[in-house]
């Protein structure tokens, strides 16, 4: 059985206290490498890199640590896979230490909902892929991409939110609260 960890794990580093800044760059790069992902991948990386504050640049690197992990319904583990809203839960309590709850229409119950011009790296997407309202929810990482884990036989991935499949479906913007403190580091 193939094990996902996150990148900040790779570095050894607990994601839930990792100081802004001392993000290691060097293992996420080797982690896209065995993972194939090819360099426009990584482009998109150190845009993130350079277009945001360091809390947000680890959540959106941790959320791309779990690049390739397979999807599992009520998965919430890079070891056992994710499902959309565990994907987010995850990478929320693991680095900023922010715990959301578990469905995505909970998710969206508990954020605050913003314009879709208004996104930034780190806010949460959320589309209507069900026939009912927040039935998925991926991270918003930049340039009109969001990663996700799409569905049963896939796995966690980026994607361009402005394909018409995603377009047709998206339901809405939030941000999610944080106490001061972390507030400030992440925007």
């Amino acid at each position: 059985m193939k094990r996902w960890i996150p990148v900040l794990l790779l570095a050894g580093m607990p994601l839930a206290h990792a100081v802004p800044g001392e993000v290691l760059y060097e293992d996420m790069d080797v982690l896209l490498q065995e993972k194939g992902v090819i360099s426009r991948l990584s482009e998109q990386i150190q845009q993130v890199r350079n277009n945001v504050g360091a809390s947000a640049s680890t959540l959106v690197i941790n959320a791309m640590g779990f690049l390739g992990v397979p999807y599992s319904y009520g998965g919430n583990s890079a070891e056992t896979g994710v499902d959309c809203s565990g994907l987010v839960r995850t990478v929320f309590e693991q680095s900023v230490g922010k715990v959301l709850p578990r469905r995505a229409v909970d998710q969206a119950a508990a954020t605050e909902a913003i314009d879709r011009s208004e996104l930034k790296p780190g806010d949460l997407v959320f589309f209507n892929t069900m026939k009912r309202a927040f039935s998925h929810v991926g991270i918003y990482v930049g340039e009109g991409k969001f990663i996700h884990a799409p569905r049963s036989g896939a796995s966690v991935r980026l994607e361009d939110m402005r394909v018409a499949y995603w377009s047709n479906r998206f339901n809405g913007a939030r941000r999610v609260p944080m106490p001061s403190s972390i507030n400030a580091a992440v925007r």
